[in-house]
């Protein structure tokens, strides 16, 4: 379903959404993007300093409502406060953006961070669906939008656990979102190759070259927010696109997980 103005959007999805991971990078970019469209916005994230001040730009820029709370998504209570904080309010919207995240040989990282990056990654947004999605069900509307990745669709050297949290979250939605299609809500896995985050700009070493397929997080959100309704997966920028086609239809999946570590051993050197 096409949503062609803003008051369509709020008549489809209501007056609240959820972003998870909503303090800067492509959370922050989702929040402006929904904010344009007249939402209110209820952020959750693990720091507060960037968080409160992405919600004073918000409330200042657009004049919506605003919300926050500054929860760990690795921890085990961390769903319910997000709940709790969010109580009363009618979240017909959730973006699932927040993600930890590894780059480096496997072995080089402690088993205890991969189990972090499980807990947020996979975890907590198990949870957070499955709460939502209940609610959402009983209104017969809502929508509910999850980062994947383009690293979703094959094994993806030096990310290895990464982007095998975005292949669990690539085939959740899958799944949720054909269960979910008869009740009204609308589920996305949006899966960009690179996005121009700041924890990727300050992870990636100075190469003094644009890095292939990436994008600017504005572009992703808005290509997320143009699919939710009309598709279950998007892959955004025309470079990805085509990238995933040849990865899909072309190449040999051995061949396509070659591929993926020569790219991200392009980036990051040696690690």
């Amino acid at each position: 379903m096409l949503m062609k103005t803003s008051l369509d959007f709020r008549a489809r999805y209501g007056a609240w959404a959820l972003v998870a991971g909503g303090s800067e990078g492509l959370g922050a970019a989702f929040a402006d993007e929904l904010a344009a469209r007249g939402l209110n916005l209820f952020l959750c994230a693990r720091r507060s300093g960037p968080l409160e001040s992405t919600a004073a730009r918000l409330r200042a820029n657009h004049g919506v409502q605003v919300k926050t709370v500054a929860v760990d998504l690795a921890r085990p209570d961390a769903v319910a406060t997000v709940r709790r904080e969010a109580a009363g309010l009618e979240i017909g919207l959730l973006v699932c953006d927040a993600a930890v995240a590894f780059t480096g040989p496997f072995l080089k990282q402690d088993p205890s961070e991969y189990r972090r990056m499980l807990d947020v990654n996979c975890g907590s947004f198990v949870e957070l669906i499955h709460g939502y999605a209940g609610e959402m069900t009983g209104r017969k509307r809502g929508g509910i939008i999850v980062m994947s990745s383009l690293a979703a669709f094959q094994g993806s050297p030096l990310v290895a656990v990464y982007g095998a949290t975005k292949a669990f979250l690539l085939s959740l939605a899958e799944a949720v979102g054909d269960e979910l299609k008869e009740d009204g809500v609308d589920v996305l896995a949006c899966c960009p190759a690179v996005v121009l985050t700041p924890h990727f700009l300050s992870d990636t070493p100075a190469t003094g070259k644009k890095v292939p397929m990436s994008l600017e997080p504005v572009v992703v959100a808005r290509e997320a927010i143009a699919g939710l309704g009309r598709k279950r997966v998007v892959v955004p920028g025309a470079m990805g696109k085509i990238a995933r086609f040849m990865m899909g239809r072309l190449m040999s999946r051995g061949a396509t997980v070659k591929m993926m570590g020569r790219s991200t051993r392009g980036m990051y050197g040696t690690r």
